[in-house]
């Protein structure tokens, strides 16, 4: 149980909430988890639950709480409102930014200035930590580069010279992530970038990751009242999740990428872990995914103090706090989006 900028997470499996007073009560089988007042809550966010009372849902929609269910692997499930909400001006003004390029523009640069950021921390920590087994000379050209880039993003005067920027600089970081690979390597060379399908071991499983992380990040702006499927960076496309591909641009190399490679490196994931089919297309076996999404999972529990806003939280939380401060800030709650910087 987590209470992040005035939502309540409760992430613990098989909990009950329950209405006592004025009070959400948290229960697992007889026990009392967490008593939290209704007064200063937002919303509730609970995955893998049991259920809830009708008294508390009651309750949360008399009050305008919004009170949402994910699935236990963070997906969006449902969300329980009272009458029409200040949600419904959060997401006219999303639409009307998604409308405006410029405006649109000033809250893009942020995520990518985020994702060429954090690529960077990645790459100067493995010339620290393994500078006998990369090309560190390498690591610093590219180091350097990104940090340009970075400099350009925040100068492109259009949406579409910041995909030029955040295209170049991709394939940059992408010619180091071979090398970032220390072990297994006959059997995880990574040679690009491919997919739908993967072509590769290395690429089955960051397509896999990518796909989780948009799913979270579009459970997470669902949970906030945002439209996931309007975005400011990725232009629309019927079925696609535009602003979860933006949200989650940012957490691409610091979340996704970083995961991949632990499960690589630390011989999670072996090569009889996959299958290749007649069309060349490589997926995880059942076992496999197994394997994968437990360790998801727990990487998700993992705790560490998210930059801007100085608190411990979950890695799992990380999209939610991203949202919620997208949220204010369209809300004119804070001055500016601030992207997800790891340090």
């Amino acid at each position: 149980m987590r209470k992040l900028l005035n939502t309540l997470f409760v992430t613990t499996p098989d909990t009950y909430l329950a209405l006592d007073g004025e009070n959400i009560v948290v229960l697992k089988e007889e026990t009392k988890l967490g008593r939290v007042p209704l007064h200063n809550l937002e919303g509730v966010v609970t995955s893998g639950y049991l259920g809830a009372s009708p008294a508390l849902m009651r309750k949360c929609a008399e009050k305008n709480i919004s009170l949402t269910f994910l699935t236990t692997s963070g997906r969006f499930g449902s969300r329980v409102t009272g009458g029409t909400t200040g949600n419904v001006t959060l997401r006219k003004k999303q639409y009307r930014i998604s409308d405006d390029e410029t405006q649109s523009l000033a809250i893009a640069r942020h995520f990518i200035v985020g994702k060429l950021y954090n690529q960077r921390w990645m790459l100067e920590r493995i010339t620290r930590d393994n500078p006998l087994r990369v090309n560190v000379e390498q690591f610093k050209q590219i180091s350097v580069e990104l940090k340009k880039y970075i400099e350009d993003v925040q100068q492109a005067k259009d949406l579409d010279s910041l995909r030029g920027i955040e295209g170049q600089a991709a394939n940059r970081y992408f010619l180091l992530f071979d090398q970032m690979i220390l072990q297994q390597k006959a059997e995880f060379g990574f040679y690009g970038r491919n997919r739908r399908p993967p072509l590769d071991n290395v690429n089955a499983l960051l397509s896999l990751a990518y796909t989780l992380l948009a799913q979270e990040c579009a459970a997470a702006l669902e949970t906030v009242g945002l439209d996931p499927y309007v975005g400011f960076m990725h232009q629309d496309r019927p079925g696609r999740a535009s602003l979860a591909l933006d949200l989650m641009e940012e957490l691409r190399g610091i979340y996704a990428d970083r995961f991949v490679l632990t499960l690589i490196n630390k011989k999670v994931v072996t090569a009889k872990d996959f299958i290749k089919k007649e069309s060349g297309a490589v997926l995880l076996t059942d076992a496999g995914r197994k394997v994968f999404f437990k360790n998801w999972q727990d990487k998700k529990q993992e705790t560490i103090q998210h930059p801007f806003l100085g608190e411990k939280i979950s890695w799992g939380l990380v999209p939610y706090a991203q949202a919620l401060l997208l949220s204010r800030y369209l809300r004119d709650d804070l001055d500016g989006y601030p992207p997800f910087l790891w340090k």
